[in-house]
């Protein structure tokens, strides 16, 4: 059907397209995401050659806790460095909220081996923590300016094998470390610690707990709200990527809690959180990132789970932040959660989307409040300070609504 020599769109489209009207348009941006990709089973089998291909023959390899021992995983891969005759050292115990001490140790070893490349075999935590260690064994200073606003400019080379499929670390120039003095959780950037390598066997995930299967999918989730959550007009394309990965975990998520060996399930998951955090569905607009701010708070103050902060945590900040784009939330609303479109009280059809999440996060055994996490009312002044100023921050969050601290304690108490 033409409408003054237009293609009309479907009529619920029509009318979420009204938002678009504005002065924004897409941002000009570069993009230059260069990591080299190996999925499938068995891929870590390969990972000395890799690492030599990237110019690798001294190598720290960085994991966590016992999984990639008792999993016969960190045997597999010392045996293909030395099948290409590389020599390494170790450096294990990363935790969950990844914390700088170990990262301090991690320096200083790669110093004293005078190790020209770091392997991270594990998760987000892992990999941020390899990141850091990359971006401080050849600075002069202390590691944490770069966390306080220093963009890497220059890091030793690294590659990842993921094990869980969550933070998108390996794919993306984002590291995430705790300071153990005043336990700041702060974020760091910069195109050098993109990693040269990744190797994906989803098959690696398969002995994961639910929990932490869930945790991944809500973290994954939140990286894609996070960018879809924006100020910039006449974003199609990226709307739409966005949204279809969106759908994939609504898809695949309750597929892989009921049947954790569902490798098919596991490899659609693993390449969508990759794809959800490498920044491809984020160029050319504003993004916001105020869910992850508030979550880093709870995280860093009672050691929660990333991804199960997120599931309470979003809810929250969507629901105080409705009224500055409510076209944004009620899109999302009828594209990815299949709500049906109120044109007379869009903002119902906004709070429909935003429920249908609450309602999917629960129906992957994630919690829906503080209480849960076993956070405390009493602790929301200080957390919420500390969002705002704590570690050189200026006192406002967000890029989709800027927030103040009163902001962010109403925000919290909107999790109780």
């Amino acid at each position: 059907m033409e409408v003054s020599g237009k293609i009309c769109l479907h009529e619920t489209d029509a009318a979420l397209y009204q938002e678009k009207e504005g002065t924004y348009i897409m941002d000009n941006f570069t993009f230059y995401a260069p990591t080299y990709f190996v999925f499938g089973k068995d891929t870590e089998n390969e990972t000395g050659k890799y690492v030599k291909k990237f110019g690798g023959s001294r190598v720290l390899l960085h994991y966590g806790g016992g999984s990639a021992v008792r999993s016969g995983l960190l045997d597999r891969v010392k045996k293909s460095l030395d099948k290409e005759g590389l020599a390494y050292v170790e450096l294990g115990g990363v935790k969950p909220n990844p914390r700088s001490g170990l990262v301090y140790e991690g320096i200083d070893l790669c110093r004293k081996e005078k190790a020209d490349f770091i392997l991270a075999i594990g998760g987000g935590s892992t990999i941020d923590s390899a990141k850091a260690i990359a971006a401080g064994a050849i600075y002069d200073g202390d590691f944490w300016d770069y966390y306080q606003g220093k963009i890497v400019e220059e890091a030793l080379p690294l590659g990842t094998i993921t094990t869980i499929s969550a933070a998108g670390s390996e794919g993306s120039p984002d590291s995430v470390i705790t300071k153990e003095e005043g336990m700041y959780k702060r974020s760091t950037t910069g195109e050098a610690l993109r990693p040269k390598f990744t190797i994906m066997n989803p098959a690696l995930t398969e002995t994961l707990p639910p929990y932490q299967t869930a945790c991944g999918i809500t973290d994954i989730i939140a990286h894609l709200y996070e960018r879809y959550l924006t100020n910039t007009k006449e974003v199609e394309v990226t709307d739409r990527m966005i949204e279809g990965l969106l759908l994939t975990m609504i898809h695949e998520g309750p597929r892989v809690i009921a049947d954790p060996h569902n490798y098919e399930a596991r490899a659609n998951i693993m390449w969508a959180g990759m794809m959800a955090h490498n920044n491809s569905c984020g160029v050319g607009r504003t993004q916001d990132w105020t869910s992850h701010d508030i979550e880093h708070e709870l995280s860093a103050e009672y050691d929660c789970a990333h991804g199960a902060g997120l599931a309470v945590v979003m809810p929250a900040v969507f629901t105080y932040n409705l009224k500055h784009n409510v076209m944004r939330f009620a899109q999302a609303a009828v594209r990815v959660w299949g709500c049906e479109m109120n044109f007379e009280n869009p903002e119902e059809t906004a709070k429909a989307g935003i429920e249908a999440l609450r309602r999917f996060l629960k129906s992957i055994g994630m919690p829906g409040s503080l209480k849960e996490l076993g956070a405390k009312e009493e602790d929301i002044e200080k957390m919420a300070h500390t969002a705002c100023y704590g570690d050189v921050r200026t006192g406002t969050l967000g890029g989709f609504v800027e927030l103040k601290q009163k902001d962010v304690e109403n925000i919290y108490r909107l999790m109780l």
